[in-house]
């Protein structure tokens, strides 16, 4: 019998039959990456690759039941919250997470194909920014996200990004990456990542656009992200690695059905060792 050297994590989020995002897509990726991943529902989606076309909550308790049989039964390396569905599951997973302060929690909550994206709900909002975020080693969200998150902390409009992000940082998020946010001077089809701490800009990466339209990129690069933090690296490096891991990935999609791309999570990556610090 050999113990275990393969890093654990649990992903919590919704079953997409498809693969391309939620838990499917999280297992993929860790497996990809080296590590083994654990699952934990909070909703079932009815879906192809064009489009989600309805969901299914699964229970709070529930959820709190798969979560804590695992982690009593095994440590994990890192655990990642994707799309919950309800403020009961927002409370529960909290109440989990905050179980496990030295584990870092990577909080990827906004599912771009939902057919509301998760934004719609201002008491999901509020709640995710007040018990979750706070608890967050690094938290993934667009600009449009971050926007309707500061809806409910401000007032008036404007180009606040900096303002908003340093909200979430002060509350106790240690670092928020924010996706896609252009760079100024850069070509027109180049996409940027910024990663923030309460010191302001930590990095900047850039990265030629891609063309999709491709299902599960978002959900790609925040698993990698979780795969590389389990592995060792610190949240720069991680960022980083997901990156260029993403990348591959989509440069390497496959289209099997009529609609989007999906990421190919097993193009080939291997994972460098001597990149951990």
């Amino acid at each position: 019998m050999q113990n275990q050297t393969t890093p654990v994590i649990l992903t919590i989020g919704v079953s997409d039959p498809v693969g391309a995002v939620g838990i499917q897509a999280d297992l993929a990726t860790f497996a990809a990456l080296g590590c083994h991943g654990l699952s934990v529902l909070t909703g079932l989606l009815i879906a192809d690759t064009a489009r989600v076309e309805d969901s299914q909550e699964v229970d709070a308790d529930w959820v709190v039941d798969q979560a804590r049989v695992l982690l009593e039964d095994m440590p994990v390396a890192a655990i990642k919250v994707g799309a919950l569905t309800s403020l009961e599951q927002a409370t529960a997973v909290a109440e989990i997470v905050s179980d496990y302060p030295d584990v870092p929690l990577i909080l990827d909550p906004y599912l771009s194909s939902l057919p509301d994206s998760g934004l719609a709900d201002d008491d999901m909002l509020m709640a995710i920014r007040q018990i979750l975020v706070p608890q967050a080693t690094v938290l993934l969200l667009s600009q449009v996200e971050l926007a309707r998150m500061a809806e409910t902390w401000r007032e008036g409009g404007g180009d606040m990004l900096a303002e908003d992000v340093a909200e979430l940082t002060t509350a106790g998020c240690e670092f928020v990456l924010v996706k896609c946010t252009g760079s100024s001077g850069a070509p027109v089809k180049t996409v940027s990542n910024t990663l923030y701490n309460d010191d302001g800009v930590v990095a900047e990466s850039e990265w030629q656009h891609l063309a999709g339209p491709f299902n599960g990129a978002g959900t790609t690069l925040s698993a990698a992200l979780t795969a590389f933090m389990a592995r060792g690296l610190d949240a720069r490096e991680a960022v980083q690695a997901a990156q260029e891991f993403t990348v591959g990935a989509l440069a390497h999609a496959q289209r099997f059905g009529m609609g989007k791309l999906i990421p190919n999570k097993f193009y080939g990556y291997t994972f460098k060792e001597s990149s951990k610090p």
